[in-house]
């Protein structure tokens, strides 16, 4: 192995790349010389982007694909794309991710947050599972938060129809990234394909500015003052999905939780087998995957 280069030879995705911890461990994966496919909604960033990580690194394996991953045809076409240059991938990290304060709803007709923060997830790791598979050893990390802790499943109304709460939605998804990742790594027990969920902290990025109309700019800048003071950076943040990914120290560890580089507990709700099983089957459905016969428990 090229210990200057350690991953070359492997191909990456980074979701949610063209900005914040999405973009430093695109960057990070490239640096290691990895083949880093850059996933994002903006041609333009997606450009700028790639330009200064090959700049950067020197590491001229780095594309972009475009995908909106609120809508799950775009996921198909990105799957489609991917698929289509490429024979194998070695890491997936879902990262793309966004806390909506109103209910807004995806192209699909899907509660915002759930589609893009969960379903995100669970469908483009779905139609990447036999090139992750092919590609064995080969490794899925899922960024979640913190917040899962306070999350709660709430399989009555998962879309907010009855009642909607930006941050109460949030952390259902983030929960929903946990329990994912669990019965994801139990399915996929022995096949060579690891499944680990990460905690990146709170981290000083632009994440839920979206929320803030730009009339209001002012209440933009005081966030981003606050977030200074507060936060740590992209590249703290970063740091352990960019482990996650590319160190021989969890080679083979699947189905836990990490956070500082390290695997720590998360919140006793999702260790619920049973809700991690119902979410799966709920969410086979809202995808059309038809209960996912090709990813049953091994």
């Amino acid at each position: 192995m090229n210990t200057d280069r350690p991953m070359a030879g492997k191909i990456c995705m980074v979701t949610g790349a063209t900005s914040g911890m999405g973009q430093v461990t695109a960057r990070a994966l490239a640096q290691q010389g990895a083949t880093v496919v850059v996933v994002g909604r903006s041609p333009e960033k997606g450009t700028t982007v790639v330009d200064e990580i090959k700049r950067d690194t020197g590491n001229i394996s780095v594309e972009f694909m475009l995908a909106d991953l609120s809508s799950q045809q775009a996921i198909r076409q990105l799957a489609q794309q991917f698929l289509g240059r490429y024979q194998r991938l070695h890491v997936l990290v879902n990262n793309a991710g966004a806390l909506f304060l109103r209910r807004q709803e995806s192209a699909e007709g899907i509660e915002m947050t759930f589609a893009l923060n969960h379903l995100g997830y669970f469908l483009l790791t779905h139609v990447l599972l036999d090139t992750l598979r092919a590609s064995a050893p080969s490794r899925i990390i899922n960024v979640s938060s913190y917040g899962h802790k306070q999350g709660r499943m709430r399989f009555d109304d998962l879309q907010g129809k009855q009642r909607y709460r930006g941050i109460e939605a949030y952390r259902q998804s983030k929960l929903a990234n946990v329990l994912f990742t669990y019965e994801l790594a139990r399915r996929l027990d022995g096949s060579g394909v690891t499944a680990n969920a990460v905690n990146p902290g709170l981290v000083a990025t632009s994440f839920g500015l979206n929320n803030i109309p730009f009339r209001n700019a002012w209440v933009m800048n005081a966030l981003r003052r606050l977030y200074g003071l507060v936060a740590i950076s992209a590249e703290q943040g970063a740091e352990t999905a960019i482990y996650l990914a590319s160190s021989a120290e969890v080679e083979g560890v699947t189905g836990r939780y990490f956070q500082k580089l390290q695997s720590v507990p998360s919140s006793g709700e999702s260790y619920d087998v049973e809700a991690a099983a119902r979410l799966w089957q709920v969410s086979a459905e809202m995808t059309g995957l038809k209960g996912c016969s090709d990813c049953e428990r091994g």
